[in-house]
């Protein structure tokens, strides 16, 4: 018996939904495939356990936002910069709340990042949103708190589009 079975069709099924939670997280897309095959690389060996008694995706979510915040905690690279070029062409109001939505994420601490993507634009709730992270709601709630007030400060210019429907729009 193949102790893989069913692991390739969860991930045929899952990639995107998997991968944009990663491209979410990490901002980049490169760093989101490395991200998503890390932990992909890591699921495949839990795969007969958690296909019989467990939830692979939520694993895989969770195990996607660990490896994130742990990345995060070793030092790297500064990535370039997302600002516009100084004479560059116009681009669309909405194109450039992206922008800026970005890189405000972007200075947000690893977890503020997380419980933000996983609520916001994951649609999960407070509850689920705490089981992915490994935390307390009290946790999820006062990150949530804290990240959207940080949000409103780096980019005041977005204050009135920081609600949960608007930022789901936004990143988009």
């Amino acid at each position: 018996m193949d102790p893989h079975a069913g692991f390739r069709e969860f991930v045929l099924a899952r990639q995107q939904a998997l991968m944009r939670t990663a491209y979410l997280l990490t901002g980049d897309a490169h760093l989101a495939e490395d991200l998503l095959q890390s932990v992909l690389a890591k699921v495949v060996g839990h795969w007969a356990r958690l296909a019989r008694d467990g939830n692979p995706e939520a694993y895989t979510r969770k195990a996607l936002v660990n490896q994130y915040i742990s990345w995060r905690r070793r030092p790297r690279p500064e990535l370039p910069s997302a600002s516009l070029p100084e004479h560059g062409r116009r681009y669309e109001e909405a194109a450039l709340d992206r922008i800026v939505l970005r890189q405000a994420l972007a200075r947000l601490t690893p977890k503020q990042r997380a419980v933000l993507v996983l609520r916001f634009w994951e649609d999960l709730t407070e509850t689920q949103t705490a089981q992915v992270m490994g935390c307390s709601l009290g946790t999820v709630k006062s990150q949530t708190h804290h990240a959207l007030a940080r949000l409103r400060e780096l980019a005041p210019e977005l204050a009135g589009l920081l609600s949960e429907h608007v930022i789901e729009e936004v990143a988009r």
